[in-house]
Formats: structure tokens, C-alpha cells, sequence
């Protein structure tokens, strides 16, 4: 890499007020190579960053960066996030019944609006040079994975693609593919979960833990409510009682 992409990257970390981890360094520096990214990493552990960077090297190099997410909702929130880093006038939002700044640097939008753009070559596409794809692993869904299948497919080669997401268990696979049909990619895996995920069981108006911290086996506590709500409903019932 060379020294001015190491300032870039430099610069861009000063605005966060808090050091990358490694596999984000990683991501960002494939990037700035002009590598395709997959990023793998569990939900919390700051994968956003990373498209963010994205969003930030087409701001410098006067581009257009696309971020696409697969519902509304997340499209919204997304928009919220990267208005308040990089101001309104640079962002814009397309969710198909929305249309707020579209000509706007960074523009976030549902998947199935990036895929109408590329099959009718929208003129919004001129100066685009990243994609970032949140929640890519949608590509297996049955119903609805043709999207993102086929936007990869026909993004034109010299954008740069970072795809994003919490749950693709074939990581390796998968960028194996994206490399075959777009060129070089890095894959990234990152498999510490920094915001520990707790389950709980809502049963007879308590809230019980579903597994213990300790052995990691379904919490005792609840197995002996559950053995005595059953030993209850079992017992045969007591004349004259209600």
C-alpha cells in the first residue's frame, strides 16, 4: 500500500475517536488496493465501518458510493447514520416509494433498486465507484437472492464491491465466487462477538436464562421449572376444587 493510501486510511481513522480492530484494518487496506471486500463478523463487532470507509475514498475521489441494504427499514437507519457522518447534502436515499437527494455522492437504497438501475442503465450510475452490499448473505435466499446474484453479476468491473454480513457460514466459498466473477478479493472473518448475545425464556410470567453462562448447557433453573410445571399438569385433579 502505498504512502498516500496510508494517510487516507490514517485520516479517516482520526474521525472516529477509536482505534480499528484488525480485521477492519484489513478490510479497509484491501480496499484501498483496489480489491473487492467480503466481510464477515458478528452483529455489533463494527463491520459498517468498513463501508463507511468506502463511502469516504468515492467522497475523495469525487465519486459515488451506493450503499444497498435488503428492507426499507435498514435503508432508513442506514441513511440516518451516514447523514449525520457526512452530512445531508451528501447523502441521498431510494427505497422505491422514497426518493430524497438522489444525485447526492452517497446514496442508500434496497438492493432491488440498485438491480433496476444496472438492468436500465440509469444515468445515476455515471461516477460510481463503490457498492456496498449490508446483509449480502440475502444472495441465498429462495425468493429473493436473484437480486443480489444479479447485481454483483453486471456491477461494471472497475466499481469496487464490499459486501457485508453477520451470518455467511461458507465465507471462504463464497468470496471464492465473487473473486471468479468480479476479480481480486479479499475475505475477512472475523469470529469474536464483542456484544455477548444473552437468550431468556418468558415462562410463567418469569424471565429465565435459556442457557447457562457457566456450562453452557440449558440453565438449571429453568429445567426444574419446566420438571415441575410438568409434574403439576400431570397430577390428577382434586374434587371440588376449581
Amino acid at each position: 500500500m502505498c504512502r498516500q493510501d496510508e494517510s487516507r486510511l490514517a485520516r479517516f481513522t482520526a474521525t472516529l475517536g477509536f482505534a480499528l480492530d484488525d480485521f477492519q484494518l484489513r478490510a479497509c487496506r484491501s480496499l484501498d488496493e483496489g480489491r473487492d471486500v467480503l466481510v464477515c463478523a458478528p452483529t455489533g463487532s463494527g463491520k459498517t465501518v468498513v463501508g463507511e470507509f468506502a463511502a469516504t475514498l468515492a467522497l475523495a475521489g469525487a465519486g459515488k458510493c451506493f450503499y444497498t441494504t435488503p428492507i426499507k427499514a435498514l435503508s432508513n437507519q442506514k441513511y440516518s447514520d451516514l447523514a449525520a457522518r457526512f452530512g445531508d447534502d451528501h447523502v441521498g436515499l431510494l427505497t422505491g416509494d422514497l426518493s430524497l437527494h438522489p444525485h447526492a455522492p452517497v446514496v442508500v437504497m434496497t438492493t432491488e433498486v440498485l438491480r433496476s438501475m444496472l438492468h436500465g442503465d440509469s444515468p445515476l450510475l455515471d461516477g460510481l465507484t463503490h457498492v456496498v452490499m449490508d446483509e449480502v448473505h440475502f444472495l441465498a435466499d429462495r425468493d429473493r437472492g436473484a437480486v443480489w446474484e444479479e447485481s454483483i453479476l453486471t456491477l461494471p468491473p472497475a466499481v469496487r464491491l464490499v459486501s457485508l454480513s453477520a451470518t455467511v457460514s461458507n465465507a471462504e466459498e463464497f468470496g471464492e465466487w465473487i473473486g471468479r466473477v468480479r476479480g481480486p478479493t479479499t475475505v475477512v472473518v472475523e469470529e469474536h462477538r464483542p456484544v455477548p448475545l444473552w437468550q431468556h425464556v418468558l415462562a410463567g410470567g418469569r424471565l429465565f436464562d435459556l442457557f447457562s453462562p457457566v456450562t453452557g448447557t440449558v440453565d438449571e433453573q429453568l429445567v426444574r421449572y419446566i420438571a415441575h410445571r410438568q409434574l403439576v399438569e400431570a397430577a390428577p385433579a382434586v374434587p371440588g376444587r376449581g
